[in-house]
This record gives structure tokens, C-alpha cells and sequence, in this order.
């Protein structure tokens, strides 16, 4: 075989794991690509700032993504320059995309609790004021009774003297600007540095303990 031929080969070779590796692609599990099923479901919390509730939330197992904004106000389209100044009535919050069929509503709401904390009015960790103020934000009757009762559990157990996070029908939820959504993996050594400067680890360890 002379060297025009062995390049013709090659050629044609490439050609073939090319081919391949398209159609393994194509046959990539829907989940490895984050696609969302029929029946996904959303919730919302606010928990804080957006970034940390939003990096918890997308390592729980069922949960298809988590996406930062704001909630729970009063003016229309607010940026994150008006919600900090606290003039806006809203929340910073997480709009929480799910796969019910693995993890339920009940679940994400205990999921919740343990990570953030309840015993504070208009705080969380570090940050204070009324855009920082803790929430569950309800869509129908059946999430309002699993999150009430969720509450008045953990009130009756003893375990926390008191509760200041609302638990209030949803509004919109305005998602914040594109450099907040998944600050965690953009930023990576300024949230780390942000989240333990906040202490928000410890205190929840101090609260929950193991979870």
C-alpha cells in the first residue's frame, strides 16, 4: 500500500469514529444534558442570599436546577441595586426546578429548613435587612398545608424556640440579572470566601447539627 493510500485510509477511518462519537452523543441520557422532564415542577424559597440557597439547593438529588431573583415585593422588574437598598419589599429567593418523580415537595421543604435560619426576622447569616428575610412561597393549597405544617413540627419539637420565616402565597418571581445565576461555579473562590466570612455554615451546623 502506497502512502495516497494509507491517507485514504486513515481518512476514512476518521470519518467512521466521527460518525461514532455523533451517535453516541445523540444517544446521550436526557439527564446527563439537564433536560427536564413533562411533569417537572417549580418551587420558590428565599433563604437568604440567592447564592448560597441556590448552591445548596442544585446538589439535592431530584432537583434539575435552581434559578436566582426576587420575590415577594412590590415594584415591578427590580434590579439587584434596588432590592438591596431594601426599597423594592422583595426578597432575595430561588425559583427551584424539579423532577417530582424523585424528590417531593415535602422533601424540599425539609430540605430547606436545614439550611437556613429560621430564628431570625429580616436576616440571614451576615446580611440583614427585608431583602434578606427567609420565605416559603406557596403555589396551591396543598403546598401552603405542607409547609405550615412543616413549621408548626418543628416548633412543637422543640427544637427551635421560634420561627420568623414567612410562609406566604406565591407573586412573580423576577429572576436577577445573568452574573448572579449560578455565581458558585462562576465564581468560585469569591463565594467560597463570601459563604465562610458569612458564617453561614456554622450556624447551620449550630442549628442542625448533621442534618
Amino acid at each position: 500500500m502506497d502512502r495516497r493510500q494509507s491517507l485514504k485510509c486513515l481518512l476514512g477511518l476518521s470519518v467512521l469514529l466521527l460518525t461514532y462519537a455523533g451517535f453516541v452523543l445523540a444517544k446521550e441520557p436526557a439527564g446527563t444534558q439537564s433536560a427536564k422532564p413533562a411533569d417537572a415542577a417549580t418551587a420558590i424559597f428565599a433563604g437568604g442570599c440567592f447564592w448560597c440557597i441556590e448552591a445548596d439547593f442544585e446538589k439535592l438529588p431530584g432537583v434539575i436546577g435552581a434559578e436566582s431573583g426576587y420575590t415577594a415585593g412590590k415594584t415591578a422588574n427590580p434590579t439587584y441595586e434596588e432590592v438591596s437598598a431594601g426599597v423594592t419589599g422583595h426578597t432575595e429567593a430561588i425559583r427551584v426546578s424539579y423532577d417530582p418523580a424523585k424528590v417531593s415537595y415535602q422533601q424540599l421543604v425539609d430540605y430547606f429548613w436545614r439550611h437556613i435560619d429560621p430564628t431570625v426576622k429580616n436576616r440571614q447569616f451576615c446580611d440583614i435587612g427585608t431583602q434578606y428575610r427567609s420565605g416559603i412561597y406557596w403555589k396551591n393549597e396543598a403546598e401552603r398545608k405542607i409547609a405550615e405544617a412543616s413549621r408548626d413540627a418543628l416548633l412543637k419539637s422543640g427544637r427551635l424556640a421560634q420561627i420568623h420565616t414567612e410562609i406566604v402565597a406565591a407573586s412573580v418571581f423576577y429572576p436577577a440579572e445573568e452574573y448572579h445565576q449560578d455565581y458558585y461555579k462562576k465564581n468560585p473562590i469569591r463565594y467560597a470566601y463570601y459563604r465562610k466570612g458569612c458564617g453561614r455554615d456554622a450556624r447551620v451546623q449550630e442549628l442542625w447539627g448533621g442534618k
